[in-house]
């Protein structure tokens, strides 16, 4: 167990050492870039730390409203809705998604899906999907809602959801996309580019805004009729909503975000070309490459002032995962360092 007093960005001092940092979830590296640390700034000075009333109240502040559009925009959906965290959000999404329906949760869901302790799958994804379809297409119309993540970011994996268009019932689609917003697609728009369109599925898309945005909060995006009934829950209308100077920073960097979404890229091509043929495992060219597992590589980078992403997760018993997380912040040294220890531990060919 490692501890710090600082937040960690490239770097993160630990021991009074600075070591190279790969792990953690700030993939745009949004929050220690200056820029929109004074955007922040900006927005505590206008908005304070936080606002003191719940969204129904009758007092209204109107950037919710602002932030819910622009990102419903981005995701390309009717409406949507903010929460102060992704988990609520998703929370607050799985309890209207399960309501009057027969939730099928995909093996290995994200418990910030779990409503009422759900027993979930123990087979492959293959085997979940082909049962899946058959159960969705001899039941009537609206009778399920698939519930699932988009990416596992334990694995380095986009789901697949090309047979969704073999669904010949009506369905929701609860999928959590807080490892693939701001990350993939064009614009960072998340896995709604390659969602297939069918009459027959309707889509509700959660995500915490933290992992790539580095702000705290959540969204709920969707079907406008959806996300009207999602905010007349206790979860949304009793709960403080997100930091307002947050959803300003967020509506603020356009241009910000873009700029490190292209910086994520290359620095995610880069180190693809200096680990392939090797044993370090990201076959959908996302932020996390995962190693090899053990204690032994985890110790040798540290003792060489190098901190990689390695403990259980979800849950405490889940295995140790070890994975170099790369963020907008690395720099072309840092991944080249990361590559020759993995090679002189013999990981990769140096």
């Amino acid at each position: 167990m490692l501890h710090t007093d600082y937040t960690p960005g490239r770097t993160v001092t630990q021991d009074g050492r600075s070591c190279l940092f790969f792990s953690g979830f700030a993939y745009l590296g949004l929050h220690q870039l200056p820029a929109f640390k004074h955007l922040l700034t900006q927005g505590i000075e206008k908005y304070g730390a936080l606002f003191p009333s719940s969204r129904s109240a009758n007092l209204r502040l109107s950037i919710y409203e602002e932030i819910e559009h622009a990102l419903s925009s981005h995701l390309q959906q009717q409406s949507a809705a903010v929460f102060s965290s992704g988990y609520q959000a998703s929370q607050a999404a799985a309890q209207y998604a399960t309501s009057g329906k027969q939730p099928l949760y995909a093996p290995d869901a994200h418990p910030s899906l779990w409503h009422q302790q759900p027993e979930l799958p123990v087979m492959s994804r293959e085997e979940w999907i082909a049962q899946t379809i058959e159960k969705v297409n001899t039941h009537p119309d609206h009778h399920f809602v698939i519930i699932t993540d988009t990416v596992n970011p334990l694995t380095a994996t986009i789901h697949p959801f090309h047979w969704l268009q073999e669904l010949q019932r009506k369905v929701l689609v609860l999928a959590d996309d807080s490892h693939g917003i701001g990350i993939l697609g064009p614009a960072g728009q998340g896995a709604i580019h390659f969602l297939p369109q069918t009459p027959f599925v309707r889509y509700l898309l959660t995500a915490s805004l933290a992992k790539a945005y580095s702000v705290s909060g959540g969204v709920v995006a969707g079907h406008a009729a959806d996300i009207m009934a999602i905010k007349r829950l206790p979860l949304f209308s009793a709960s403080t909503p997100m930091i307002p100077a947050h959803a300003y920073a967020w509506l603020q960097s356009g241009e910000l975000i873009a700029k490190m979404h292209r910086s994520l890229q290359q620095n995610i091509a880069y180190l693809l070309h200096l680990t392939a043929n090797t044993a370090v495992h990201n076959p959908h060219g996302l932020p996390m490459f995962i190693l090899p597992p053990g204690e032994a590589l985890v110790q040798y980078l540290q003792d060489r002032d190098l901190i990689i992403s390695s403990f259980p997760y979800p849950q405490p018993h889940s295995p140790v995962i070890n994975r170099a997380v790369v963020s907008a912040l690395h720099l072309q040294e840092d991944m080249t360092t990361l590559h020759r220890f993995l090679g002189e531990f013999g990981i990769t060919k140096p």
